[in-house]
C-alpha cells in the first residue's frame, strides 16, 4: 500500500463519522471534539473540491480521489499527535471508497480500495438521512439519499466495522455516541494525551 495512506501508529480512540451528504457529520464532529476536549479531523475533500470549483468551476472527477485520500490521510495522521486520547474524524479512506463506487460505476483505485481494508478505527458513527438537505456547491443527488445511506451501511457491514446508528436531533446523537465513546475509552490502557505531553 501506498505510504502516504497509511496510519501512524498511535494509541487513540478513533472515531469516524461516516454517511451521505449534509446527514450532520460536521456538526456532530465538532460537538463531540467540545465534548472530549481533543481536535477533529475534518473533511479534506471539501477543500479540495471547493479550490477546484472555484479555480476551474470543475466538479470531481475519479482521479481525483487519490490526491483527496492522500490528502486526508496526511490530516488525520497530523491530527493525531494533538489529540486527547480521542480523535473525531468526519470521513475516512471507506466513506471515499464508497463515493467512489457509487458515482464512477464501481470504479475504485487499488491504493485506495487496499487502504480502506487496512486502515483501523475503533468506532463508526452511521448517521441517518433524517436531517435536512442543505444545498452547496459541492452537494449532489438529494434525490438518492437513501440509496446512499444504504451504500454506506452495506460498506460497514462488509468490512466488519464496529458502528452504532444515530437518529434523531443532535441531542440525542450526542448523547448515544458519547456513550459508545466512553465505553471504549473504558476499555483502553495508556491512551495518547497531548494534554498530558503538556505538562510533562
Amino acid at each position: 500500500m501506498e505510504e502516504k495512506l497509511k496510519q501512524h501508529p498511535i494509541n487513540i480512540v478513533k472515531v469516524v463519522l461516516f454517511g451521505p451528504e449534509s446527514t450532520g457529520k460536521t456538526t456532530l464532529s465538532k460537538h463531540l471534539a467540545r465534548y472530549y476536549n481533543t481536535v477533529w479531523a475534518p473533511e479534506f475533500a471539501r477543500e479540495y473540491l471547493q479550490n477546484k470549483w472555484n479555480n476551474e468551476r470543475k466538479t470531481c472527477k475519479a482521479d481525483d480521489l487519490l490526491p483527496i485520500a492522500i490528502g486526508q490521510m496526511k490530516l488525520e495522521n497530523k491530527l493525531a499527535k494533538k489529540a486527547d486520547k480521542v480523535l473525531i474524524c468526519d470521513t475516512d479512506l471507506l466513506e471515499t471508497k464508497v463515493y467512489s463506487q457509487e458515482f464512477y460505476g464501481g470504479f475504485v483505485d487499488d491504493k485506495l480500495n487496499e487502504a480502506a481494508k487496512i486502515n483501523q478505527y475503533d468506532l463508526y458513527l452511521l448517521t441517518y438521512i433524517d436531517t435536512p438537505w442543505e444545498e452547496d456547491d459541492l452537494r449532489d443527488r438529494p434525490e438518492q439519499r437513501l440509496e446512499m445511506f444504504n451504500a454506506f451501511e452495506k460498506a460497514l457491514k462488509d468490512h466488519n466495522c464496529n458502528y452504532i446508528l444515530l437518529k434523531g436531533n443532535k441531542e440525542s446523537r450526542l448523547k448515544k455516541a458519547t456513550k459508545a465513546i466512553d465505553e471504549i475509552i473504558r476499555k483502553k490502557e495508556n491512551l495518547h494525551s497531548f494534554s498530558d505531553l503538556m505538562t510533562e
